[in-house]
């Protein structure tokens, strides 16, 4: 029967190259987009089902390469999958099925060419992820990167005739294309000049320690860009709230992680020999980028834009758990550096699930009621019950409370902070708790902030007059969209309650990556118990303490139901001598984040606007803005502008000027060029 099957990498590409067709074919019914309406969808779906399937079972077997006749002469793509690109598969085709079936549904009342055209750029989109991470040499690396980027590019502007869709999407690529030089040259230094870009020279490629922590730096910094770490995360919280919401799911939800997935790559497998001064770094970064993640995301009254800034939040969580394998590792303690990188590997996986849940729960919202801003809204949870019930399961799973995914990723990442005792540099060991630390406030903050989000979107009274703005239903998610969230809402479950197969699955990766996993006590543990490392040090049951919230639940029930029952006596509340009641007198999003404005207030850029006397409609507002833009994006734009207009006097417009330039030019070739 196994003979039967496709081998990983075949049926790989088959899914890859099946998108690209997916793509072609939504543009072909000119006029009867039949296809790109209801069939494009579906059928991505399905590919994605099909690579997660052969993504898992590439973990567990050997590594298979391929190199296919394409690209320029001499240079040919060269393919291979292994354990670690087989788990960034699964959770490409995992994601992206849930998804693609939610866009499915939410992208068929669109015009017919708006749709054929987001149909096209969206498969060719998630095609050219998954040729990431088939690619085994930088050409094809890059090339798949840069269609990444614009075919991403082009989805986040499907509204070009906004003006703030426009320079969202200008931002998103700049900051992009920067990237992609930093990764450029970070090849360009493993290769040495030797020109072979394939993977297997650039690991055989013998570094001096200087020039390995030049390509790491560049590697860091290119794949950071595209990640969303500080400084360089302005473009999500412009980016997510201009694209669609599927697609703003599918960038947050997988195309950050292709970024991850080259971190990874690059780092631990094609430079190797990882040093622990390398993680001090990325624990550095990863702290300051997960709290300044949270502390945004609490201030932003628009909801995509929060779910954005919760993106370069869970970032910084990653990349602290990749931050503590590296010093575990360049340490000389594998096995915790196997823990810390499984912990990370295991939240990107989960930070995939529940922010594309989040993102598609946000877009039904749009969908139905026209609204982004919170203080618009209220109530939600009579006119959307569905919607409100995925989307607590979401903000339950980021909150991190258990029986769901995000706390179990969350948990292994403490359970791998506190191996730092095994470290002998005593400055690096207490510093590991630390940034530890960080981490319990970012969760607490996270789980606030989510309260403030659920009680004011879906609980109370609407804030405002009923009204239907452009675009909105009226009406809650349903068919495919209800599928792809269900979808997505059981993965948070499943990842919650059985993270014993998942820790198998990424011991696997590690062993492949670094050599070490973690200890045969650790992998003795049954489905029901969760033991990272020893079973007297830590472990986890999520089936027993469901069941115990399920009793305690079913026992506060019936007490009510038998004691306090019928007992219940209505009245009107204390309205604190106002007898004038309304829903504006609820809670706002400012309000929520008051006291977080006072403890964190430095480091918040905020414009306050009191009502005048004469207003007829008194309001107080608060803008929050990124002092990154003042620090870093507005002077370094200035320059770019003073560079350019002094190198402008250059064109003069003369014939005879421009060939003063070019016999300068040639007297400096002459003096200089021997």
């Amino acid at each position: 029967m196994t003979g039967l099957l496709p081998s990983p990498l075949g049926g790989s590409l088959a899914v890859a190259v099946c998108w690209l067709l997916i793509a072609a074919l939504a543009l072909l019914p000119a006029r009867n987009s039949l296809f790109a309406r209801r069939i494009a969808f579906p059928l991505g779906a399905l590919a994605g089902l099909a690579l997660a399937a052969l993504g898992l079972r590439a973990v567990w077997l050997p590594p298979e390469s391929l190199v296919l006749p394409l690209g320029l002469p001499n240079l040919p793509f060269h393919l291979r999958i292994d354990p670690l690109a087989g788990f960034f598969l699964t959770l490409l085709g995992a994601v992206s099925a849930g998804i693609s079936t939610y866009a499915a549904g939410y992208f068929r009342d669109e015009g017919a060419r708006r749709v054929a055209l987001i149909a096209l750029q969206y498969h060719v989109f998630v095609a050219s992820m998954a040729f990431v991470m088939l690619a085994d040499d930088a050409y094809l690396f890059m090339v798949a990167w840069e269609t990444m980027a614009l075919s991403s590019y082009f989805l986040v502007i499907t509204d070009h005739k906004l003006p703030s869709t426009r320079s969202a999407g200008f931002l998103y690529l700049l900051i992009a294309h920067l990237g992609a030089i930093a990764i450029l040259l970070c090849f360009g230094v493993m290769s040495g000049g030797r020109g072979d870009y394939t993977f297997d020279a650039l690991r055989a490629a013998h570094l001096s320690p200087q020039w390995a922590t030049v390509a790491f730096l560049l590697a860091f910094f290119g794949f950071g860009a595209k990640a969303g770490m500080i400084p360089l995360h302005a473009w999500l919280p412009e980016a997510h709230p201009a694209a669609p919401s599927p697609v703003s799911a599918m960038m947050s939800g997988v195309m950050i992680k292709t970024a991850i997935y080259g971190m990874v790559r690059v780092i631990y497998d094609l430079i190797g020999g990882v040093r622990w001064e390398w993680g001090m770094l990325v624990l550095a970064v990863g702290a300051g980028t997960m709290l300044f993640g949270v502390l945004y995301a609490l201030m932003q009254h628009d909801l995509k834009r929060l779910l954005a800034y919760h993106s370069v939040e869970n970032i910084g969580i990653i990349l602290l758990g990749l931050g503590m394998s590296l010093v575990f590792i360049g340490s000389g303690h594998p096995v915790a550096g196997a823990l810390a990188l499984i912990a990370a590997l295991y939240h990107t996986l989960n930070h995939a699930v529940f922010k594309g849940l989040l993102f598609l729960g946000s877009g039904s919202i749009l969908h139905a009621t026209g609204l982004r801003n919170l203080n618009d809204m209220g109530g939600l949870i009579r006119k959307l019950p569905k919607t409100a019930l995925y989307f607590l399961v979401g903000a339950l799973a980021i909150s991190a409370l258990p029986p769901l995914n995000g706390f179990v990723s969350e948990w292994l990442t403490f359970q791998a902070a506190l191996q730092a005792p095994i470290l002998e540099n005593g400055v690096v060991r207490s510093l590991v708790p630390l940034f530890a630390a960080t981490l319990a406030l970012a969760g607490a903050l996270t789980a606030m902030c989510f309260v403030k989000v659920y009680g004011i979107a879906f609980l109370g009274k609407p804030r405002e007059a009923q009204h239907a703005p452009a675009g909105a239903t009226g009406h809650d998610a349903r068919g495919m969209e209800l599928y792809g969230m269900a979808w997505l809402a059981a993965g948070c479950c499943m990842l919650g309650l059985f993270p014993s197969a998942v820790l198998l699955m990424l011991n696997r990766v590690s062993a492949s990556l670094t050599g070490q996993g973690l200890s045969a006590e650790a992998l003795k543990s049954s489905w029901l118990w969760l033991v990272p490392t020893a079973t007297q040090q830590a472990s986890y049951a999520p089936i027993i303490f469901l069941a115990v919230i399920v009793a305690v639940t079913l026992l506060a029930y019936l007490l009510v139901r038998r004691f306090y029952h019928g007992r219940v006596r209505f009245a009107d509340p204390w309205d604190c001598g106002f007898a004038e009641q309304s829903p504006r007198m609820q809670d706002t999003a400012d309000a929520f984040g008051q006291p977080i404005r006072h403890v964190f207030g430095p480091l918040y850029l905020m414009d306050r606007r009191l009502p005048g006397p004469e207003d007829p409609a008194p309001r107080f507002s608060l803008k929050i803005e990124d002092r990154h833009w003042y620090w870093l994006y507005l002077p370094v734009a200035r320059l770019a502008e003073f560079v350019s207009a002094k190198i402008a006097l250059l064109q003069q417009g003369r014939v005879s000027i421009y060939l003063l330039y070019s016999f300068l030019t040639l007297l400096a070739l002459l003096v200089f060029v021997r």
